[in-house]
């Protein structure tokens, strides 16, 4: 039998944790006097208190190591703990939302998707606001640690072949995960603060400027507004891009640049597909919009260039409307929210690296047929990729497709139309935060969705995230036999 109780101390401390951070909204309630603190006082004495019992009554069978099962349920176990938690504050507010709103959008926040089921957000109060963004910055976080520390071990996705660059490329002396984790924080930190300051310098208020520079940092999306960034100004659109791609890129290398080295950001092979693929989508969509809509000249580029990059890094703010640019730009507007980031970054959905892998693998293959007697090795970055990377990628991208026409038929088993379900399935399995279409498109949200599709919508993204494989397996018989 599973030994459980190194898993439930973990989760127990990071629970408490989050108990203590509610602490932040509480005294910022507090300081505007809008009455609300009591409530983040409330949640944040329940949450620490129930999560240091619960690390206390598992202390005793903590050890040194954990095994691959344990590391497997206490990925999961965290990432649907803090969603519970984090809705208390939802549900105990003076607006009283529904469990299942409050669980949705803190499952929303805790996965950087940035789905949201509030309206009238800027007449929330302002503990909840900075709630909304915190929940999405320790997400953020936390999925960069999790794809440096645990998914490389755990040979999920492909993810192995980082095993090396989550720990060698600091150096010959090998840091410990703890050591990694506070790097990246710093750089995480950092980032986040140079990009309050840029929203600052730029008109946003000291509020607006702090959630939405950890919300974009964290490639999360919650905004707010119900307009998102349609109402700001020029420059404030130039800086959440920015700050958009650079989240969207490998924070370990962020810390060797830290450290002085440039060399590992400069030629990494992720990096620069990232960056080609970004300025051929945000081209063509410029290209379409002078052609094709009133939007001419630096309008039409900012606002591809804006929407482009908020999806493609699954950040998921919106600056216009873009269900109305025609039909070209909604299926546009669909695939790029599957191509994704870097790994090992905040960004989402299925990441560079893969394509990378994939188009290495046919471009072999296509070598092989031509000439039947060579040896031809699928490379990535100038090195052979081993069969089992390719083996777990191309299981990564069956899964995916498999698992977003399941989401996509469950969702229309509930009476959704066509374009709402595939979307609304993508948004979700993806992490991208809006849909297509007038309900959960980019002006619209997911209040007006049932229960039971807000119920398959959160499972959803708590597998994207996760990288699927990572919650599939605690489903298998062999998992759970030790």
């Amino acid at each position: 039998m599973i030994d459980l109780r190194p898993v439930v101390y973990v989760a127990g401390l990071t629970v408490a944790m989050l108990g203590a951070s509610m602490l932040i909204p509480m005294g910022l309630d507090w300081w505007v006097g809008n009455g609300n603190h009591g409530v983040f006082l409330v949640s944040a004495i329940v949450t620490a208190l129930i999560g240091g019992l619960a690390a206390l009554a598992a202390q005793n069978g903590v050890g040194e190591r954990l095994t691959i099962q344990q590391t497997f349920l206490l990925t999961t176990g965290v990432w649907l703990a803090l969603p519970v938690f984090g809705a208390i504050p939802f549900v105990v507010g003076p607006d009283e939302v529904r469990p299942v709103d409050a669980f949705f959008e803190a499952m929303s926040g805790m996965t950087t998707t940035g789905s949201t089921i509030f309206t009238g957000i800027e007449a929330l109060p302002e503990g909840v606001r900075l709630w909304r963004a915190m929940l999405q910055w320790f997400g953020g976080i936390g999925i960069i640690v999790v794809a440096m520390v645990f998914l490389p071990e755990l040979r999920v996705g492909g993810m192995q072949i980082f095993r090396s660059e989550g720990f060698d490329t600091f150096g010959k002396i090998l840091p410990r995960a703890t050591e990694i984790a506070q790097r990246i924080s710093v750089i995480y930190a950092a980032l986040t603060l140079v990009a309050a300051l840029a929203y600052l310098g730029f008109g946003m208020g000291p509020l607006d400027a702090i959630c939405h520079a950890m919300t974009t940092i964290a490639t999360g999306g919650f905004a707010n507004y119900d307009s998102s960034f349609a109402d700001f100004g020029i420059g404030v659109e130039y800086v959440a891009a920015l700050f958009m791609l650079l989240a969207a890129l490998p924070f370990v290398r962020f810390v060797q640049l830290a450290a002085g080295s440039a060399q590992p950001l400069l030629s990494d092979p992720q990096i620069r597909a990232f960056f080609g693929t970004a300025a051929v989508l945000v081209l063509a969509m410029t290209l379409w919009l002078w052609l094709s809509s009133p939007l001419q000249g630096e309008v039409g580029f900012r606002k591809a260039l804006f929407n482009i990059v908020s999806i493609l890094t699954g950040t998921g703010y919106a600056s216009a409307d873009y269900d109305h640019w025609g039909a070209f730009p909604v299926v546009f507007f669909f695939f790029i929210g599957l191509i994704g980031g870097c790994a090992g970054s905040t960004s989402c959905s299925i990441k560079v690296f893969r394509y990378q892998l994939l188009i290495s693998a046919i471009k072999a293959q296509v070598q092989l047929i031509h000439s039947p007697h060579g040896v031809f090795a699928p490379r990535y970055g100038g090195r052979s990729v081993g069969e089992d990377v390719l083996s777990s990628v191309m299981a990564f991208f069956v899964l995916f497709v498999v698992t977003l026409g399941v989401v996509a038929v469950l969702l229309s088993s509930t009476g959704l139309d066509f374009i709402t379900s595939v979307s609304g399935a993508a948004a979700a399995l993806a992490n991208i935060g809006p849909g297509l279409g007038p309900q959960i498109g980019p002006s619209g949200n997911f209040a007006g969705l049932g229960d039971t599709a807000k119920w398959i919508l959160i499972a959803a993204m708590l597998i994207g995230r996760l990288e699927l494989m990572a919650v599939y397996v605690l489903f298998t018989f062999k998992f759970w036999r030790v």
